[in-house]
């Protein structure tokens, strides 16, 4: 019995849990001295009281190799924290107080794993991928918002949270490269909030405005104001370079509509909602994009579609998808006129 529970325990580590459960690390991506690559949840997530693996059955206490994973099925599912609660064995307090700790420390990786290109070399490579898409230049990322469902915050200014659709929401502002990883997420403005608001008030913005990235551009939709670092579609594209300019924007602009529907299929708490306190819910959202951004680097395939998505969609949607081929814009198989040559 005792042999096989040491060779049991040599499974619950951090690094097994890390590299075979949760990153699936690819060594072509991480070297050993990459952060990503520790040997105790002490070094992932950072000043926290989760540390090194001990199972300790007599006072029935959780492992941190199990509460990550209980806050890791909490994202995971549309499971509220009692069911979470009772899948591991705890009380709901108990996974309460566990999934909050969990999603500090992961949401404290932030800047580690969600950042803007650094380097001249980064900005180039950036632009590169972008340019394959529908050959619009000089590209650093995509924005947009997205609506991530709450339940109402209460007080005098619930209803700020209320959107246009009609439900309780936090706005978040997400901006993306080319390769479906997020370069910046801004999550904490209530969901009535215009989102050229919240980009107006983000620190891109202000990096955009003190000439940081050059003469790079952000695409985006109709809802923002065109500058000459924000380049937004033409309202009523007449001649053909018009339709030509706008037909390579919106494809162009279409990572960031397709990394919002990846993430919330693959933490599915995003789409039906948090239901927990505002103040809980904010480092969830940031949480689950550093995890998005950590698994996607590490080769992690994306979640299947829905089959319910699968429905009969209108031809301007299609084109919003970059699954209608255009003459005059190359798709990704290289068909089309190349308007560059």
């Amino acid at each position: 019995m005792s042999s096989k529970w040491n060779h049991a325990k040599k499974f619950l580590t951090a690094e097994y849990l890390l590299h075979t459960i949760l990153v699936r690390v690819q060594p072509t991506l991480y070297q050993p001295c990459h952060q990503t690559k520790i040997s105790s949840l002490a070094q992932w997530l950072p000043g926290q009281r989760i540390c090194q693996v001990e199972v300790q059955i007599r006072n029935g206490a959780l492992s941190p190799m199990n509460q990550l994973l209980l806050c890791l099925r909490f994202y995971a599912t549309d499971c509220t924290q009692l069911t979470a609660a009772d899948f591991s064995g705890v009380s709901d307090t108990t996974a309460n107080r566990i999934i909050h700790r969990v999603t500090a420390a992961i949401a404290s990786l932030f800047r580690q794993f969600i950042y803007f290109p650094r380097t001249e070399a980064e900005i180039q490579q950036t632009q590169r991928d972008f340019y394959v898409i529908a050959r619009f230049p000089k590209v650093i990322g995509a924005v947009d918002c997205t609506h991530t469902k709450i339940r109402s915050p209460g007080g005098d200014h619930a209803e700020y949270y209320r959107n246009r659709k009609s439900f309780m929401s936090i706005s978040c502002q997400g901006i993306c490269n080319a390769n479906l990883e997020f370069t910046d997420v801004v999550a904490r403005w209530p969901g009535s909030t215009h989102d050229q608001t919240i980009f107006d008030n983000s620190l891109q913005r202000a990096r955009f405005e003190n000439n940081e990235y050059g003469d790079s551009i952000l695409l985006c939709g109709s809802a923002y104001a065109s500058k000459k670092y924000l380049m937004t579609p033409l309202a009523n594209p007449a001649r053909p370079e018009e339709i030509l300019y706008n037909e390579s924007q919106i494809r162009s602009r279409n990572p960031i509509e397709r990394i919002f529907g990846v993430w919330k299929r693959r933490f599915p708490i995003l789409a039906l909602g948090i239901n927990t306190r505002l103040d809980n819910a904010l480092p969830i959202i940031i949480g689950t994009a550093v995890l998005y951004n950590i698994l996607k680097r590490g080769g992690d395939p994306l979640p299947p579609d829905d089959n319910e998505l699968q429905l009969p969609v209108p031809w301007d949607a299609l084109i919003d998808q970059g699954r209608i081929d255009n003459p005059l814009i190359p798709n990704e198989h290289g068909h089309g006129a190349d308007p560059y040559r």
